[in-house]
Order: structure tokens, then C-alpha cells, then sequence
């Protein structure tokens, strides 16, 4: 049996998602070497320190620019040894930069059926667009805004659905089962953010 693979968190709330991947996969496909955080007191912060997964928030204002962030939060990341970083709730940009440092290896899971609805308050473009299904879509990240090619995608219909948190609430599990689902993909390299000028991810088939 192969070693588990080192990834990295990034969070920036509660941390629902950091926890579906202490719970599913920390420990078997993947090992959680490192929990980021943009917000100082961030919820999430507590579920890694009580599983004694090291934890440090990278606050924006504390740093001169972002590009100075990213550099250090690459660096930090680089020496717990990551080797994906996985966006779980993570309300910031990365930069160029930061992507260089792993290539081919940051993925995020965004609230909508991309490439509708991308970016900030995904679940209220929806609502106001007036759409029956929502959705989830676990991809890899580029240096647009959910841009990037797509791994997983999943779907609930919620025709009468009138408020964001409904909708989140409904969201979650499928959140959770797909991000976790994607990671061990990775891990057991049977996906990889795709070269040249394909977006199409391939899930090969497990081997044996």
C-alpha cells in the first residue's frame, strides 16, 4: 500500500469541508500535513489543532502586498511537505506565483454548477437567475476565477428554494462527498490537472 499523500488545507471559515477530509481521508489516501488560514480566528483553525494537524493564519493586511503572502504561504506550505493544496472554504485569490509553486496541484470546490455563477455569492446569483438546480463543482484552479478544468460535478434540484442558507444546507453533503472523492483521486493518481490546451480531466480507472 502507497504512503498517503501529503496535502495542504486552506480555509477561511468554519471549516465543513476541512472537516469531511479530516473525516474521510486524513490518514488513508491523504495525510492533512497543513491547515492555512486567511482569517485569524477562523473556526477551522480549531478542528486542525484538535486533530494535531499544524495550523497558521496568513492574514492579508499583515502583509505588504499579496504577492508577499503567497510567497510566504507557498513556503510554508513547501516545507510541511505538500504535494496538493486543496481551497475548502478559502475566500481569497491566489496569485501566479503561489499556483507556480504547485503545479498542477490546487484544487477547489465552488457552490455552483461551473462555469455558471463563478466567483463570489455563487448560491445568490442563483437564486436571483431564478434556477431549479444547484449545484457543486470540484476543480482545478488556474489563474482565472473558477475557471479551471472541472474534476467533479453534483446537482440537487430545490424548485421552492427562496434563501442562500437553504440552499448551502443542501449543498454541504454534496460538498463534502465530492471534495473528499476528488482528493483521493489525486492521491491515488488517477486524475491530473490536464497539459496543453485540453480542459477535460480523465478519472482513469483504479489499478488491479
Amino acid at each position: 500500500m502507497s504512503k498517503p499523500l501529503p496535502i495542504a488545507v486552506l480555509v477561511s471559515g468554519v471549516g465543513t469541508n476541512l472537516q469531511a477530509l479530516l473525516d474521510r481521508v486524513h490518514g488513508k489516501d491523504a495525510e492533512i500535513v497543513a491547515v492555512g488560514s486567511s482569517v485569524a480566528d477562523a473556526p477551522a483553525l480549531a478542528r486542525a489543532s484538535e486533530r494535531d494537524v499544524p495550523a497558521r493564519a496568513f492574514v492579508r493586511s499583515s502583509y505588504g502586498n499579496r504577492d508577499e503572502r503567497d510567497r510566504e504561504l507557498a513556503g510554508w506550505l513547501q516545507e510541511r511537505g505538500a504535494r496538493l493544496v486543496v481551497l475548502a472554504g478559502y475566500m481569497e485569490l491566489l496569485g501566479d506565483g503561489f499556483l507556480a509553486s504547485f503545479p498542477g496541484a490546487v484544487m477547489n470546490v465552488h457552490p455552483s454548477l461551473l462555469p455558471a455563477f463563478p466567483g463570489t455569492r455563487a448560491v445568490e446569483q442563483a437564486l436571483e437567475y431564478g434556477v431549479r438546480v444547484f449545484g457543486v463543482t470540484v476543480h482545478f484552479v488556474d489563474a482565472g476565477v473558477d475557471t479551471g478544468p472541472v474534476i467533479l460535478q453534483g446537482a440537487v434540484e430545490l424548485p421552492d428554494a427562496r434563501g442562500a442558507d437553504e440552499v448551502m444546507t443542501a449543498l454541504r453533503p454534496i460538498e463534502h462527498r465530492l471534495l473528499a472523492e476528488a482528493v483521493s483521486l489525486f492521491a491515488q493518481g488517477r486524475i491530473a490537472a490536464p497539459d496543453g490546451h485540453s480542459r477535460r480531466v480523465v478519472i482513469r480507472a483504479p489499478e488491479g
